[in-house]
């Protein structure tokens, strides 16, 4: 209850904010932290690491975007341009039977990542599985 000022001519309350409550409060959530910190086990997360490959690919295809999000399928040399609903196609095409061959994704800097994640979306749904990006350090 606020306690009452009775100077002057009218009765004021006095605005106190009690703070032991909220004392109180903070000490008993500091003890239940304290105790129970100890029994949460660290979970193991497993990453994936660089450079584990078994064996080096035998055919490489390499999916280039362009500036303009044009779309350039390259293997063994030879350049073909796709389109983004067509690229799962050339590229299973050019997989063939071959489990061991990797697909690689280059863009430009500039191209959304929307363009690129819509290719890997489609090369995951043809049912290829080695698809990695390219990446170019700057200097």
């Amino acid at each position: 209850m606020p306690a009452v000022s009775s100077r002057g001519r009218g009765r004021r309350t006095i605005a106190e904010i009690n703070m032991v409550p909220f004392i109180d409060v903070m000490l008993v959530l500091l003890i239940i932290f304290m105790v129970t910190a100890p029994m949460i086990t660290p979970s193991v997360v497993d990453l994936p690491s660089v450079g584990k490959a078994n064996k080096q690919p035998d055919k490489v295809i390499q999916i280039v975007i362009q500036k303009d999000e044009r779309l350039e399928v390259v293997s063994e040399g030879k350049t073909d341009s796709a389109s983004l609903a067509g690229v799962a196609k050339t590229v299973k095409r050019l997989v063939g039977e071959d489990p061991n061959t990797a697909v690689v994704i280059s863009a430009d800097r500039t191209v959304k990542y929307e363009t690129v994640v819509g290719v890997m979306d489609s090369l995951q749904r043809a049912g290829i599985a080695r698809v990695g990006l390219s990446v170019q350090l700057a200097p």
